[in-house]
């Protein structure tokens, strides 16, 4: 079993699409065996509550650094043997050790077509306030695994969504959602718990598997 850890903030919208794919057997051989939250009235966890997984909240309130927090999160990742750390809209920034921790084993989806409106304060609605501003004519979303540079570790997947007449932030939020992130992020867990890809100098490269 092909064993993935979740790492949630709020609503947990993404974590629901990848245990709905899990559900209808697109991602074979892959369980959530765990949920850590940053917050306890995250709904995020009432998902996973009734898919039956184990579930955590480790809050920086509760640690006296952000070096014990993680120490903590590791730990627990490590005892529940997770292959793959997934950020389902997880709002704590990581820690180098953390990364260090699970190398080329942490993904997570950013709504946009990186290299565009991501990096330090781009988060949320805010990324498509950016958009909008601009007045790109597309956009999207981006799965890439994690590094120490804030969206800047290698890219997976990406998906385009069109910028509509009359947009606001929140229509082309829940569009990107909807049209892109709720696709590729289960198809990214799938190419890698199925061994399709590897991470190669700082890229991702298809295997031959």
């Amino acid at each position: 079993m092909f064993k993935i850890g979740a790492l949630v903030s709020g609503g947990g919208t993404n974590l629901q699409a990848i245990l709905d794919a899990i559900d209808r057997g697109e991602i074979p051989g892959a369980q959530v065996v765990t949920v850590i939250s940053s917050r306890a009235d995250a709904y995020a966890l009432e998902r996973a509550k009734k898919h039956g997984i184990d579930a955590v909240v480790l809050s920086k309130k509760d640690f006296a650094s952000a070096d014990d927090l993680m120490e903590a999160m590791i730990g627990h990742l490590r005892k529940m043997e997770v292959d793959l750390v997934v950020l389902a809209g997880f709002m704590t920034v990581l820690t180098p050790a953390f990364i260090q921790a699970f190398a080329n084993r942490i993904i997570n989806i950013h709504p946009s077509l990186i290299p565009s409106f991501c990096g330090d304060g781009f988060y949320g609605l805010k990324v498509h306030e950016a958009a909008l501003a601009k007045g790109v004519k597309v956009t999207g979303a981006t799965v890439h695994f994690v590094n120490e540079e804030t969206d800047g570790g290698p890219i997976l997947l990406q998906k385009a969504v069109q910028v509509q007449e009359g947009d606001t932030a929140e229509v082309l939020q829940k569009r990107v959602m909807e049209e892109a992130e709720w696709k590729i992020f289960p198809e990214a867990i799938r190419l890698i718990c199925s061994g399709a890809v590897e991470v190669v100098d700082g890229r991702v490269r298809r295997t031959t598997r």
